[in-house]
């Protein structure tokens, strides 16, 4: 199974949210220099999380972003279905529709297939996702704020 790109790049942000200073908050603009995209493409990624309640923002000076502790100790097999939605693998019902759609088998066993990728990230937790060696490499991508 492949993850559409805002899905990872969501978990991306999440990471690098999770091993940031909580008294120093990184801005969306940071977060996106730190992962190389777009700052337009990490706001669309960060309003998702924030609507999810994974990640808090907070205005003015001192604000910035944060994880929420559901965002520390969210599945990671929960925060990818909220991300990718309830779309299954391929699209039986397309224009047009696949004339084998009443009578596949191959539907039903991608399904599962999908279910069970979900169930292996399942146990995981973005805390679980930033221990060494991955939080150090994600502080050193962080650019700093020099106010």
């Amino acid at each position: 199974m492949r993850l559409t790109k805002f899905t990872d790049l969501s978990l991306r942000a999440v990471m690098r949210l999770a091993v940031s200073r909580q008294d120093e908050p990184l801005t969306t603009r940071e977060v996106a220099e730190a992962m190389d995209v777009p700052t337009a493409h990490m706001a669309k990624a960060i309003s998702r999380l924030r609507h999810l309640g994974v990640l808090e923002t907070r205005r003015g000076r001192g604000g910035g972003l944060g994880l929420t502790e559901l965002g520390r100790h969210a599945s990671v097999g929960w925060l990818v279905r909220e991300l990718e939605g309830e779309d299954e693998v391929v699209a039986c019902e397309g224009d047009p529709p696949c004339p084998l759609r009443a009578a596949c088998r191959l539907r039903r066993a991608l399904r599962d297939a999908q279910e069970a990728f979900y169930a292996t990230l399942d146990p995981l937790t973005v805390t679980d996702l930033v221990q060494s060696p991955t939080g150090p490499v994600l502080v050193g991508l962080g650019v700093r704020r020099s106010d």
